[in-house]
């Protein structure tokens, strides 16, 4: 599994997380004039190579115009989202879009897949929200300063993008340090995290550091991460093949850098519920119907087990597999179709290969089959139903189908 792991030491923005996605490219040239050929209005990128505590890494420069606003100007143009400051720069222009104007630069001018173009409109929706919760006005009436403003839209794309390109499947980011003090704003001095971010990063593990003072957070930033982000924990087990750093524009006492790790992680370790109930009182019918509704309302797996029962009678014991979200539903389908008046639940680990379907050219046409792999074992399974429409077909056995197809 491609696996996208985002540290937070130093809180996050837009332009350092799409600098650090920029750096995991082999060909940042022909990335950078990709990123060009977006056709965002008004637009230029470029990523230059700074150092900071003797580390190299990237910035990435968005030009409305060919300017790209100084942190001066900027100090005295924030918008609704209190947008920052340490490392962010979200205008040169200074047009107040709600969600519609986006929506018309996006869907109308953005050169990018579909995909991408969602994405920012899911992202922006984000921000759009946690600004109407905040403001208390309707998302519609929301009014979007520098955040909304070309070079913003950039760094969102730029990620977007970005993130599409590397066809990542997972995407796991440290607790966000968000930083402390306060922050200049339209509507005078805010303690960090700011209110919108605050909002925006309801369920998100957050913290600061007594020794960094200054917000490390922004809305862009917490609203991409609460968008593409599974979960917020240490990095967990992977194989790490590239290391991308973001440089901030600001110094502090500790390197003002956010990093990402890409790789695999083909060992996944999964925790399912295991549900079971014994029954001595149901048909073979019964029982056999009962697993198939199981199955059908989101069991992993499910099973019997023949036991011996009080008194010595002989029963079954049935058993499902699930995940935490299915459990209740698989609970009330065990309690609905079998007989039981109890059911006993085991929290266990599970340990599965990776999994991707791909195609083969045979005698019989194309044919699917899944490859799995990972703890040192690989495997091949040729997909059964593909199988038996050739069988059908030719009026050959499935044996001497697979044997033919595996012989080429």
């Amino acid at each position: 599994m491609k696996t996208l792991y985002i540290s937070c030491d130093m809180g996050v923005a837009g332009d350092m997380l799409s600098a650090a996605l920029f750096e995991l490219f082999d060909d940042r040239e022909a990335l950078l004039r990709e990123l060009n050929d977006l056709q965002i209005p008004h637009v230029r990128y470029e990523a230059e190579t700074v150092s900071k505590c003797g580390v190299s890494g990237t910035q990435m420069h968005v030009y409305a115009d060919d300017e790209e606003e100084s942190e001066e100007m900027h100090e005295h143009h924030h918008h609704h989202h209190e947008e920052e400051h340490h490392h962010h720069h979200d205008g040169h222009h200074h047009s107040h879009n709600g969600m519609h104007g986006i929506a018309h630069i996006v869907k109308d001018h953005i050169s990018a897949s579909e995909k991408v173009k969602n994405d920012v409109m899911n992202v922006y929706q984000i921000i759009a929200e946690a600004e109407s919760h905040v403001h208390g006005v309707e998302v519609s009436d929301i009014h979007f300063h520098e955040v909304g403003t070309a070079d913003a839209i950039a760094d969102i794309t730029a990620v977007c993008y970005m993130l599409e390109k590397l066809q990542v499947e997972e995407i796991i980011a440290s607790p966000i340090h968000v930083g402390q003090g306060t922050v200049k704003c339209a509507h005078g001095i805010l303690p960090v995290p700011a209110p919108a971010t605050a909002q925006i990063l309801k369920g998100v593990p957050i913290y600061s550091k007594e020794n960094i003072v200054g917000e490390l957070c922004t809305p862009t930033g917490a609203a991409l991460l609460k968008y593409f982000v599974k979960s917020f924990k240490a990095m967990p087990p992977m194989t790490v093949e590239k290391i991308g750093q973001g440089m901030g524009k600001k110094d502090f006492t500790q390197i003002n850098c956010l990093r990402v790790f890409f790789g695999t992680s083909p060992d996944l370790e999964d925790q399912v519920v295991e549900l079971s109930c014994n029954v001595d009182d149901m048909t073979g019918e019964e029982i056999g119907y009962a697993l198939g509704k199981l199955m059908e309302n989101g069991a992993l797996d499910a099973f019997t087990v023949p036991i011996g029962m009080k008194k010595g009678r002989p029963g079954i014991m049935i058993h499902a597999v699930c995940r935490e979200n299915k459990k209740l539903q698989i609970l009330q389908t065990l309690f609905r179709n079998t007989s039981t008046i109890g059911v006993r639940e085991t929290v266990k680990n599970r340990y599965v290969l990776d999994r991707v379907l791909e195609k083969k050219d045979t005698e019989f046409g194309e044919v699917r089959y899944k490859r799995s792999f990972g703890y040192g074992a690989e495997r091949i399974k040729y997909e059964y139903d593909d199988l038996s429409a050739i069988a059908e077909k030719t009026g050959l056995s499935l044996r001497e189908i697979l044997s033919r197809i595996e012989k080429e």
